[in-house]
């Protein structure tokens, strides 16, 4: 998995010109997922969104009480290594990746106060966020960074 994780005071996610979720002070996590990750990369990564002391005084989204919007990104495995087009072959298949993401959001909620806001998968989406900061984050669960 690789996520990029910005911490926001707030951001939207607009399909076909309406507003489909939102979220105020909190987290913003684009994250994509490759065929060989599994629930201990799950479990990783969302211990590191969760307890990250990213917000004022060393406090984390559990901590500020904050809001997390997550939304699938698979362009986060694209290669460029040939040429300008971008290959996404080291992304999961749709298939795959829909449980995955499905399977991280029920992970996440489990852990968190509030529901957690998405985006709709393979959608055609606008995000709109307002980057606090601004900080910015990337993981990758395959090198635990």
């Amino acid at each position: 998995m690789r996520i990029i994780i910005q911490r926001v005071t707030n951001a939207a996610v607009n399909i076909n010109k309406n507003k489909y979720s939102s979220i105020q002070d909190g987290l913003l996590c684009l994250v994509g997922f490759c065929d060989t990750d599994n629930a201990n990369d799950f479990k990783w990564s969302i211990n590191k969104i969760l307890n990250l002391k990213i917000f004022q005084n060393n406090q984390s989204i559990k901590d500020i009480d904050g809001e997390l919007l997550i939304i699938s990104q698979f362009t986060l495995f694209a290669s460029i290594k040939k040429g300008t087009k971008p290959s996404w072959g080291r992304a999961a298949k749709p298939d795959v990746a829909k449980k995955m993401y499905d399977n991280f959001i029920t992970m996440c909620n489990s852990q968190m106060f509030k529901k957690i806001q998405t985006g709709v998968f393979g959608a055609d989406m606008k995000i709109e966020s307002v980057n606090d900061g601004p900080i910015t984050i990337t993981i990758d669960t395959k090198n635990k960074e």
